[in-house]
């Protein structure tokens, strides 16, 4: 989500300045003693300083737009979860840009999005769905744990597993005795891939079949009980909802982005882009780039 704020941020920046040019390219924007600034001056300004970017997500928008579709209410449900994730800095970058301009920046991040899961491919044991119940040492994981914080938190976590062993449903313990902000949701910590947690937890993650449930296990954090609740196991099968699902947990997981860019260039491979002005002519060489 990080990433998406810091995107969504920047592109407005960005994206933003593009509008500033039209046809009437002599028109003065600025009159001074000393000569006037017209649209073209602030153009070929914003050219020079970042016309590659704006160039590329304009043909990128453009090209996946052909292939793909983002729905009213696909944008409509991205609009609001950024919303409600952002809070006021979300209301402020609306206020300053319009709503209209946000929303196209949204439906560009999910086209590319769309682009980005036709490229993954699913493995056996490359994601898990699982849910924890966390006793926790302290709140601060990196500082030294007593004696008496450990003791504590062992008796909780034993107190956990006895009330599992007798039949409880896990869901119900997690949202009564995890320490863990995922309690609320019956400790569930959605899909997620290999390197996402620390090596104690992914290790008993990975191991485990769906529906079973972890002995107790020993982290930084504290002691944890893991059930997992979904694997890739039959994954043709799924429908494509669920695919989706797991796709998106393995695009989150490939932090370099070589998945996105590997989707874009594809895109315009296929749809034959043609770069009109010399000084972008290596604008989609990807050796060019590369020097």
């Amino acid at each position: 989500m990080k990433k998406s704020i810091i995107a969504l941020t920047a592109a407005v920046g960005i994206l933003g300045l593009s509008a500033c040019n039209n046809a009437d390219d002599s028109a003065v924007l600025v009159e001074t003693k000393a000569g006037n600034v017209t649209k073209e001056e602030l153009y070929n300004a914003m050219k020079d300083q970042a016309g590659a970017v704006i160039l590329k997500d304009l043909v990128y928008t453009k090209v996946l737009s052909e292939k793909y579709e983002v729905t009213d209410k696909e944008l409509d449900a991205k609009y609001k979860e950024m919303q409600a994730a952002l809070g006021a800095q979300f209301d402020a970058i609306v206020e300053q840009n319009g709503e209209d301009f946000v929303r196209e920046l949204l439906k560009s991040d999910m086209l590319k999005e769309k682009a980005a899961l036709d490229q993954v491919e699913v493995k056996e044991g490359e994601v898990v769905k699982a849910s924890h119940i966390l006793a926790k040492f302290s709140d601060n994981p990196s500082a030294e744990v007593t004696d008496e914080q450990k003791a504590a938190a062992k008796k909780k976590i034993d107190e956990v597993k006895a009330k599992l062993d007798s039949g409880e449903k896990f869901e119900d313990v997690a949202k009564e005795y995890s320490d863990d902000s995922t309690a609320q949701n019956g400790g569930d910590l959605g899909w997620f891939g290999k390197g996402r947690m620390v090596p104690e937890f992914e290790e008993a993650a990975f191991t485990l079949k769906e529906g079973e449930t972890s002995d107790i296990i020993e982290s930084q954090y504290g002691y944890h009980i893991i059930k997992v609740t979904g694997t890739t196991e039959g994954f043709d099968k799924m429908d494509k909802e669920k695919q989706d699902e797991i796709r998106k947990a393995l695009l989150q997981a490939d932090q370099s982005g070589a998945t996105l860019q590997t989707a874009l260039d594809k895109a315009v491979k296929d749809a034959d882009v043609k770069v009109k002005d010399k000084e972008f002519k290596d604008l989609f060489n990807t050796e060019a780039a590369a020097e």
